[in-house]
């Protein structure tokens, strides 16, 4: 269960942390990933994704990571969440002929190491009683 815990609470600090600065400045995200906002549906969209949706995962999983009851299913969402994430950077990194920067490299490295120990937390976690 330290290990649940653990994994919960980093990913709570960074996606609550990281997700209220996109929120606030949709800009800082889309420079990092080299991504040009060219309208207002654009700063929206920036920030309702990077922003909006990563601070709610982010609380969702401080959630889990406080409240036993949502603790397995904080596991289950944390590991589909960055696991798809992680999948879909790496299929789209396999499909372009672009340079690839440090950025995607460090995400995909973070991806794949937080769905990797969630899903050894889960799998070390017993099945809800139902």
């Amino acid at each position: 269960m330290m290990l649940g815990k653990t994994i919960l609470g980093i990913s709570a600090l960074i996606l609550v942390s990281y997700g209220a600065v996109c929120l606030v400045s949709p800009t800082t995200p889309a420079t990092y990933a080299g991504l040009i906002i060219s309208n207002g549906d654009a700063f929206a969209e920036v920030g309702a994704m990077y922003g909006g949706l990563q601070t709610g995962l982010g609380l969702f999983f401080l959630l889990a990571f406080l409240k036993s009851e949502f603790y397995r299913s904080g596991l289950v969402i944390l590991f589909l969440a960055i696991g798809s994430l992680a999948m879909a950077r790496l299929f789209s990194l396999l499909m372009t002929d672009q340079v690839i920067t440090a950025y995607t490299y460090g995400a995909l490295i973070y991806e794949i190491a937080t769905a990797c120990v969630a899903f050894i937390a889960l799998k070390r976690t017993p099945n809800d009683p139902a």
